[in-house]
């Protein structure tokens, strides 16, 4: 099956509700946990992480693009 547009929102309203937690993913002077939340037929990103900077705190959510939907959904 491809994962056409159609085909991915399809999948987004099938499930509903889902939610998936990725932790602390460590990058060079950086560390970042992120969840995936399925509503309203999109797909919700929270990032949450900091910096080697001291006040480099930051907590944001974002609806995804399509391109990220698909490499989520594909994965």
């Amino acid at each position: 099956m491809r994962l056409t547009r159609e085909v991915r929102q399809q999948l987004l309203k099938q499930n509903e509700g889902f939610e998936l937690k990725i932790p602390g993913r460590s990058m060079k002077n950086s560390s970042e946990t992120r969840w995936y939340r399925i509503s309203g037929g999109q797909l919700i990103i929270r990032a949450k992480g900091k910096t080697s900077w001291a006040d480099s705190h930051y907590d944001n959510e974002y609806t995804a693009t399509d391109e990220q939907a698909h490499r989520f959904l594909r994965d």
